[in-house]
């Protein structure tokens, strides 16, 4: 049988179709793939059918009818929910253009605006693909980045000296310390020049970024002090093999930190920087893009936008508001009594 469209596959059941269903399941000599077959049906719609719209396991057709009804009715209001809540559809819709996802958005206001009605990512979605949001899905598809073809980064030297990723503690390991970062770089397109430095926090994901350009050993140093200057907590970060990073004895005396290095093709070893790098791409800086051509300006405004996230690893708060927080637990703390 050949793959039915999404139209055909979801497409509701009728009522004398909920009949005839009852019917054949009744006559236990019947599969689901004949019972399919005779309503004309695939065999996954009759079974979502079945465990959708069946009470205490079993189907009756009176009560799959009813189910789906008041199911349909629901569903409608829900849609309805934002739309009729000036004040909840304010905040919806502010940060659907600033880009944000449904899901994050919900647990947003489930979490941390207790003076608006809870609301699911699924409600938000219907909303959006409503007409009240025919404006807002246009500027989010202006928002949404150009994929580009994936340039190869050509690596050469060697880096000695190195302390691999199987050497870190186990703290870091699982995420227990604000101070324990990721590193990494984004490179131009094949005809641009510079680089991006991207440093993120792997317990509260915040994010710094410096533009380096002229690409020199000294101009990374130079970037990843002026890091340190901005984010002080940052005690080690873990990086890729680059060449750039052939000093990386010399940088961790400069920095006071302790560099801890991935093995080669195990991008996953640094996952929160190879998510954040990605997102950068979505704000803007796409993979073909010359890097020297932006202004600090530009990426002042990427860095703010990526550590104002409502983040579900962080109960929906942002890293810029779980940065604020630990520093003023550290400022307490130092406090005299």
């Amino acid at each position: 049988m050949s793959k039915p469209t999404p139209k055909y596959r979801f497409k509701h059941f009728s009522d004398s179709e909920r009949d005839q269903l009852a019917i054949l399941l009744h006559r236990h000599e019947y599969s689901l793939r004949e019972i399919a077959d005779t309503l004309d049906r695939v065999v996954s719609a009759v079974s979502y059918e079945i465990s959708k719209n069946s009470v205490n396991g079993v189907y009756d057709a009176k009560k799959a009818i009813l189910k789906a009804r008041v199911r349909r009715k629901a569903s409608k209001y829900q849609g309805m929910v934002i739309a009729n809540n000036p004040a909840l559809q304010k905040s919806v819709e502010d940060k659907l253009l600033e880009g944000r996802s449904c899901e994050s958005i919900a647990g947003r206001i489930r979490n941390h605006e207790k003076n608006l009605p809870p609301i699911s990512g699924n409600s938000i979605r219907r909303y959006l693909a409503s007409s009240y949001c025919f404006a807002i899905r246009l500027e989010r598809q202006k928002l949404a980045a150009k994929k580009k073809r994936r340039q190869k980064h050509v690596r050469s030297g060697k880096l000695d000296g190195r302390t691999f990723i199987d050497e870190r503690p186990k703290d870091i390991n699982e995420r227990e310390n604000v101070g324990d970062a990721e590193a990494d770089f984004i490179v131009s397109g094949r005809n641009g020049t510079g680089r991006l430095l991207v440093i993120i926090d792997r317990k509260i994901r915040a994010t710094f970024i410096e533009k380096i350009w002229p690409v020199t050993i000294e101009n990374i140093k130079a970037g990843f002090i002026r890091i340190k200057k901005r984010y002080p907590e940052m005690n080690t970060f873990t990086t890729d093999n680059d060449i750039l990073l052939i000093n990386h004895k010399e940088l961790e005396k400069v920095l006071g930190v302790k560099i801890y290095f991935a093995h080669a093709y195990s991008s996953w070893e640094k996952g929160s920087v190879e998510n954040v790098n990605g997102v950068i791409r979505e704000f803007g800086i796409t993979k073909s893009s010359d890097i020297s051509k932006y202004s600090k300006k530009t990426i002042a405004e990427v860095e703010h936008r990526l550590n104002d996230r409502y983040m579900k690893c962080l109960d929906y708060a942002t890293p810029q508001e779980k940065l604020n927080e630990h520093r003023k637990k550290i400022d307490n703390q130092k406090a005299p009594d």
